[in-house]
C-alpha cells in the first residue's frame, strides 16, 4: 500500500499523532496537517495548517499534491473541547468550537474531493465522539459539535458513494490524550475526577489513543472497502452496555 497518500488534521499530537504512526507502519504516506508541527517526529512529513482557514487548507493540499502527486485518504481529526451545560459557553465559544470541530471537516473534505475522485481507494474518516450518541453531563457544546460530525458523516457517505469515496467516522469514548490530561488538571480533585471518567466506561479504563488510531486506519484502508456510512464506536462499551 505504499502508493496511498493520507492527510491527518491535528496530526501532531494525541489521536492524530497515533493515527499517523499507524498509517505509516501500514505503508501509507501519511502527512500531518497541524497548527503546530514542532513535535512531529523526524521523517514524518508535516505542513502547518489552520483548519479554520480556507486558504491555508487549499495551500496545504496543493503542497501534498505537488510533492506526492495524489491524495487517497483524509482523516478529519482536528478538534477542540468544551465543558459546561447549555448556558455555560457564550455564543462566540459555540461558534469557535463548531468552526474547528465541524466546519473544518467540511472545508478539508471539499478541498480534497477533486483529488479523492481520482483515487481508486478514496476514504474519509471523521472523528466523532461517544458523547454524540450518549448524554453526558457538562458537555452540551462539545456533544452538539460531535453530533453534527456524526450527521455530516452519514450525509457525506450518501453523497459520495457513487463516486467511490467511502466516508465513515470513529466515535471514541474518553481517551488518554493531552486534552483529557489538561481537563483533569483543572479538577478540584484530580484523582476523583479521573476515577469518574474511568467509571463511566464499562471497560473500567480510559480508551487508549492507539486503539482509536487502529480503528481509524481500518476504516481508511482498502481492506474496509465495503464499509461506508458507519460510525465505529471505540468507547469501552460506554454507548451500548449497562452493567
Amino acid at each position: 500500500m505504499t502508493d496511498l497518500v493520507a492527510i491527518v488534521t491535528g496530526g501532531a499530537s494525541g489521536i492524530g499523532a497515533r493515527t499517523v504512526a499507524v498509517l505509516r507502519r501500514r505503508g501509507v504516506e501519511a502527512i500531518v496537517l497541524d497548527r503546530e508541527t514542532a513535535a512531529v517526529p523526524t521523517g514524518t512529513p508535516a505542513i502547518m495548517c489552520d483548519v479554520t482557514d480556507d486558504r491555508a487548507i487549499a495551500a496545504a493540499i496543493d503542497a501534498v499534491i505537488e510533492r506526492f502527486g495524489r491524495l487517497d485518504i483524509v482523516v478529519n481529526n482536528a478538534g477542540i473541547g468544551a465543558t459546561g451545560d447549555v448556558a455555560t459557553n457564550p455564543i462566540a465559544e459555540w461558534q469557535r468550537v463548531f468552526d474547528v470541530n465541524v466546519f473544518s471537516m467540511a472545508r478539508v473534505a471539499a478541498a480534497a474531493l477533486p483529488h479523492l475522485r481520482r483515487s481508486p481507494s478514496a476514504a474519509i474518516v471523521n472523528l466523532s465522539s461517544a458523547v454524540a450518541l450518549v448524554g453526558v453531563t457538562q458537555r452540551a457544546l462539545y456533544s452538539a459539535s460531535k453530533g453534527a460530525v456524526t450527521a455530516l458523516t452519514l450525509a457525506m457517505a450518501a453523497d459520495h458513494i457513487a463516486e467511490g469515496i467511502r466516508v465513515n467516522a470513529v466515535a471514541p469514548g474518553t481517551t488518554e490524550t493531552p486534552w483529557v490530561g489538561r481537563l483533569l488538571d483543572q479538577a478540584d480533585d484530580r484523582d476523583r475526577a479521573a476515577a469518574s471518567l474511568r467509571a463511566r466506561q464499562p471497560l473500567g479504563r480510559l480508551v487508549r489513543a492507539d486503539e482509536v488510531a487502529a480503528a481509524v486506519a481500518y476504516l481508511a484502508l482498502p481492506e474496509a472497502g465495503s464499509t461506508t456510512g458507519t460510525i465505529l464506536q471505540v468507547d469501552g462499551g460506554m454507548g451500548s452496555l449497562r452493567l
